[in-house]
């Protein structure tokens, strides 16, 4: 009976406007600060593979550093250490990219930059990208050497 009392409770903050569902057993508090954040996304990617190591890689990082010529609108891709998957969220839809590679490597490759998730190094993402198969044409390589 407890399992239906939590869901019903949760039902009614949803409906009272104060719980906001972003995916599918993640909630967001509508009353919190951060909510409208630029790190929102990065929050509810670390929520939805929690246990996992999850770092911004292959097109938003390439991106963010300047590297890639189109800019991911509404979407993070992110490689996990958990499973592949893509999840639509009000604040944009995430897209989990599974990595087998060993934690010490990821932290290696990483770096962290006080935000919810790491980010992958240029050399890094680039490398995910190509792993991956994603398309490589867009990525201006001269850049990836660049500090």
């Amino acid at each position: 009976d407890q399992p239906k009392a939590f869901h019903a409770g949760l039902n009614r903050l949803v409906r009272q406007n104060i719980l906001e569902r972003v995916a599918r057993g993640v909630y967001l508090n509508k009353l919190s600060h951060r909510r409208q954040g630029p790190q929102t996304l990065e929050l509810i990617a670390r929520t939805l593979r929690r246990g996992h190591y999850n770092y911004v890689s292959l097109e938003s990082a390439l991106s963010e550093y300047g590297a890639i010529s189109q800019i991911p609108m509404d979407r993070m891709t992110v490689m996990s250490t958990g499973r592949k998957g893509e999840y639509k969220t009000p604040y944009g839809t995430i897209e989990f990219t599974h990595t087998q590679r060993a934690v010490a490597d990821i932290l290696q490759n990483t770096r962290d930059l006080d935000r919810p998730l790491r980010m992958a190094t240029k050399q890094a993402a680039y490398r995910d990208l190509r792993r991956v198969g994603r398309n490589t044409h867009l990525v201006e390589t001269e850049l990836l050497h660049e500090d």
